[in-house]
């Protein structure tokens, strides 16, 4: 049995609410879970923060005995510091070259903004044009 951690949905018809919930991977969204980890609210609220409870030493036992978490729970669980940050790499173009640059996975900005992408090297004379 492989144990998830994982949202369902709770709420009414465009005011979603969540519960972290550890559950069997083949059970349904909303169905029979093993245990509720915490809740987390996506509509921001009067001071325009998301709201989220977790009970953390419930996930980390669960993360300990090999339970794999969702990539939203995984998001989740980066912001409120129990996981590393997920890998990120960005993409320069559509089956293009990736550019390995390190980028923040907070803004999804590169880490290193001061050299753009596909920078060449300065003309030595200062003047832009090039001949062929």
């Amino acid at each position: 049995m492989v144990v998830r951690i994982r949202l369902a949905r709770f709420g009414c018809k465009n005011k979603p609410f969540y519960r972290v919930m550890a559950a069997d991977s083949r059970s349904p969204r909303d169905g029979k879970h093993l245990e509720v980890l915490g809740y987390y609210n996506p509509l921001p609220g009067q001071d325009g923060g998301k709201r989220m409870g977790l009970n953390f030493d419930r996930v980390k036992y669960w993360l300990s005995v090999g339970a794999q978490p969702s990539d939203p729970v995984q998001r989740i669980l980066f912001r409120a510091g129990v996981l590393p940050p997920p890998p990120m790499v960005a993409m320069g173009r559509k089956g293009g070259p990736r550019d390995r640059r390190p980028v923040d996975p907070m803004t999804g900005r590169f880490l290193n903004s001061d050299i753009p992408a596909n920078a060449s090297k300065p003309l030595e004379d200062g003047v832009g044009a090039t001949t062929q």
